[in-house]
């Protein structure tokens, strides 16, 4: 009996360890991650003498927090138009992206087309491909077709950048599909649009979902197009508009209005991935899993 009772004692100190490393890996994997996010939120609610302290005060007192980072961020400057126009040009983008994408990605799904596998290929390294080496071919298609301060300057380069990633995202979901239910709505009389419009696309939901939301991320945060082929300041997306903050000199760097600016901005994308959180759950599981 006594010898069982050390084995059990032993075994329960090895979980226990086990379960002590385990739990404090995780929380300080949690820390590293989420630090520099909870430094930019104090940041934007710290007065500026706060700020500048030196050594860095990193929980400030009651004393030291104030809102007025936020309020002059809104009524000192259009912040919320900035947000209008990153809104209207992301969801503008995603939409198109995903209008265009899905028809082709069912087509290299479920068609036999010649040279398939090159067109794959192609599509994959145009999705590799650092879209800052388009940055001057663009620029001149900007200026020869005159959409400069346009929103379709912004529109149509952020949907063609997300273009092949949807293709292949969604063309993997559609090989997934069991074909016996295309065969038997085409014996309903379905077309290939009625076909792809009311069966295959409610059933890839999750998988639009979770494109969707990447693309609109790339076109919410993209920064070089939108900092050139737009100059006019009721039409900066929030990432210019961020970047463009001044203090009352040259030498004021206005830490508290640039920290509130990027907590304003990132905080819809972070309502938005918590509103979709099942479906993009989903989306990424149906797509690592056949069935």
């Amino acid at each position: 009996m006594a010898i069982v009772q050390e084995q059990n004692e032993g075994q329960s100190r090895s979980v226990s360890w086990r379960n002590v490393a385990l739990v404090c890996g995780i929380v300080g994997l949690v820390v590293f991650c989420l630090a520099p996010v909870m430094w930019q939120v104090l940041t934007s609610f710290k007065v500026d003498t706060a700020i500048a302290r030196i050594p860095n005060i990193y929980l400030p007192s009651p004393t030291q927090l104030t809102f007025d980072h936020y309020i002059d961020l809104f009524s000192r400057r259009p912040f919320l138009l900035y947000v209008f126009n990153s809104l209207f040009v992301a969801a503008a983008a995603t939409l198109v992206a995903l209008a265009a994408g899905a028809p082709a990605a069912y087509a290299l799904a479920r068609l036999k087309i010649p040279g398939e596998r090159v067109l794959v290929a192609i599509v994959l390294i145009v999705t590799l491909f650092p879209y800052v080496l388009l940055f001057l071919g663009l620029f001149e298609v900007v200026k020869a077709l005159g959409l400069g301060n346009n929103y379709l300057a912004l529109i149509i380069p952020y949907a063609g950048k997300n273009l092949p990633l949807t293709i292949l995202v969604l063309r993997s979901f559609f090989q997934q599909l069991p074909k016996d239910l295309e065969d038997s709505a085409k014996m309903d009389g379905y077309s290939t649009v009625q076909l792809l419009t009311r069966i295959i696309l409610p059933m890839t939901v999750p998988a639009i979902v979770t494109t969707g939301i990447l693309a609109f991320i790339f076109a919410w945060n993209e920064f070089i197009f939108a900092l050139t082929f737009v100059t006019r300041e009721s039409m900066k997306t929030i990432p210019v508009a961020t970047a463009q903050i001044g203090g009352s000199s040259i030498f004021e760097i206005p830490y508290g209005p640039i920290a509130a600016a990027t907590v304003a901005g990132t905080l819809p994308l972070v309502l938005l991935v918590l509103f979709f959180q099942r479906r993009i759950v989903q989306g990424l599981t149906a797509g690592a899993v056949k069935g």
